[in-house]
């Protein structure tokens, strides 16, 4: 594949991961950005301020389901690749709302799925051998694997393979299913040159705080509880989203058609462990013991953000455990996390608590931390 004059198209561009793989091209490469978002809540091009006078990013603010408006955009950039990650992709919501991740995930994939073959069958043959139509996708899609019984050590855990069957349990993993699926169709039927990765948990700058790590770091900055799902004990794997960024771009550029890529962090949290490790971060950084949001003081008269740890109803269906097994994409790609979890908790802790003002502005739209998903219908 051509290395400096690709034009890669990003869907969902002003979201988190999306964001970050742009900001990686534009950074790290010499390649040309079409970003291509609908601008719902979770997609902010505050995060993309930095490239408004870039000539090699331009940004269409297009809606994957609309079929025209996408096939306008392959027409007028004519993309060397494109790298689709744009979803409604938080699992509270899809429990509140499923109709909204039936519709972004499965009828918008299949549209620019529709748009995608259209435009390459009349590529001139030098460049239709090269496009490629990366899916972007989750493990989520795996269902989960058994928690481990601490009572007998540490005997090896399963965890989660490119030949792993799918067996999604909240309705944002299925959509996602369903759309991991037509990309594999359109290869397999058509020809289309697809891959498609799934990665695991990922978190850093420019998350929205309705996620987990986001959440506690500000409602713990602001004195707020800290909501514990059950008792904590699932496990994710976490993995800090510029390792992810560059990790899609390799595979997007150097990955074998028809192929699949599991993208991991190599580290498996509980995310009660997760809490207190933000909470102990904080400590450092800004602590607890100065802050006069803080209000809970232990028993000892200090001021303390573990304090502030709450635990609640879980959430309906609940996966217990996830975990990537990343050897594929290391052994083939050469590609391996260079983030500790420790060390990418203490740089999204930092970020946040630099970038306040860019977390007031992205809650303007209607949304103030407030419990999600918790109806069982």
């Amino acid at each position: 594949m051509p290395n400096k004059t690709l034009n890669i198209l990003v869907t969902g561009g002003a979201g988190f991961i999306g964001s970050a793989v742009a900001r990686f091209l534009i950074g790290h490469t010499e390649y040309s950005v079409i970003n291509v978002d609908k601008l719902t809540y979770a997609g902010n091009l505050q995060s993309l301020s930095m490239f408004e006078e870039e000539s090699r990013y331009s940004f269409e603010k297009v809606d994957i389901c609309d079929s025209k408006e996408i096939k306008r955009v392959f027409d007028d950039y004519q993309p060397d690749v494109v790298m689709h990650l744009a979803a409604e992709s938080h699992v509270d919501r899809s429990i509140d709302g499923p109709g909204a991740f039936i519709q972004t995930n499965v009828v918008g994939t299949y549209t620019l799925l529709d748009q995608a073959l259209a435009y390459w069958r009349k590529l001139e043959p030098s460049k239709k051998s090269h496009f490629r139509f990366h899916h972007i996708s989750t493990d989520e899609v795996y269902g989960d694997l058994p928690h481990p019984d601490y009572s007998n050590g540490s005997a090896e855990l399963p965890l989660f393979t490119e030949e792993t069957g799918y067996d999604p349990s909240s309705p944002y993993s299925a959509s996602k299913a369903s759309s991991d699926h037509l990309v594999r169709a359109w290869n397999r039927t058509y020809g289309l040159p697809t891959i498609v990765t799934n990665c695991s948990n990922n978190y850093g700058p420019f998350h929205f705080p309705e996620k987990l790590i986001p959440l506690i770091i500000l409602n713990a900055l602001e004195g707020r509880a800290l909501p514990v799902y059950g008792r904590g004990d699932q496990i994710r794997d976490w993995l800090y989203v510029e390792d992810h960024a560059r990790a899609l771009v390799l595979v997007a550029t150097q990955g074998v058609v028809g192929q699949t890529y599991n993208i991991g962090g190599h580290n498996e949290k509980q995310n009660i462990d997760v809490i207190k490790t933000i909470c102990n971060v904080l400590e450092d950084l800004v602590p607890s013991a100065h802050n006069p949001k803080i209000n809970s003081p232990d028993s000892n008269g200090n001021a303390d953000y573990k304090s502030l740890i709450e635990y609640v109803e879980d959430r309906p269906g609940h996966d217990l455990r996830y975990a990537i097994d990343a050897g594929k994409i290391e052994r083939e790609l050469g590609w391996s996390p260079q983030e500790t979890f420790e060390s990418g908790i203490r740089k999204t802790v930092q970020w946040y608590i630099d970038n306040l003002d860019w977390c007031r502005e992205v809650q303007k739209k209607n949304y103030d931390r407030e419990r999600l998903g918790s109806s069982k219908g």
